[in-house]
């Protein structure tokens, strides 16, 4: 089986980009919603150790946010209750998909938390940055200073293009991406 990471920066278009591929995606972001709507273990562990932000179950998206934007330090909490859960959902995910060529990982931490094997592919998603604003400002509950938090966890973006075989430059139009997908399928496979 293939691996193909997709990497770049927050509201670049990996989901996008990832979808282009045409092999099954695994995508964290979906992973991680499902966990806040329907296990109520992660919600009793992230009450436990956040109790004045985590209150209802499912667990608000809001919720979350808050008790981010409250202390910087929650965030490392919460990814240590939440990613624990991620990485066996992907690990169902490969279980389910063994059979596939290539496989997708749309994974936004995929690097800093260390899901990567030497023989799997990258591929670092470049758009320009008056492009990501526009598109993160579309988005439900938009806050600038939380997207500042997310990128403190993050690794640099120059460091995760110098680690990628290949880079996308997305201009968002379903013509371009699909283009250098096939470039990068026709070199892979």
């Amino acid at each position: 089986m293939i691996k193909i990471g997709v990497l770049g920066d927050i509201g670049s278009g990996k989901s996008f980009v990832a979808k282009k591929f045409g092999y099954p995606v695994f995508n964290a972001d979906h992973e991680v919603h499902k966990i806040y709507k329907n296990d109520i273990r992660v919600f009793n562990k992230l009450k436990k150790i956040l109790p004045q932000h985590i209150y209802t179950f499912p667990i608000k998206k809001n919720e979350i946010s808050k008790a981010i934007l409250r202390d910087n330090r929650n965030l490392k909490r919460i990814v240590k209750v939440v990613h624990w859960e991620v990485r066996k959902k992907m690990k169902i995910f490969f279980n389910k998909n063994k059979s596939k060529k290539i496989v997708i990982l749309d994974i936004p931490l995929l690097l800093e938390n260390k899901l990567v094997q030497k023989k799997d592919i990258l591929v670092f998603v470049h758009s320009k940055k008056k492009d990501i604003l526009k598109r993160l400002k579309k988005r439900e509950g938009f806050n600038s200073k939380l997207i500042k938090t997310f990128k403190k966890i993050q690794l640099p973006l120059d460091y995760k293009k110098r680690k990628s075989h290949y880079v996308i430059k997305n201009d968002f139009t379903e013509k371009t991406v699909k283009k250098y997908v096939k470039n990068i399928l026709i070199k892979v496979k």
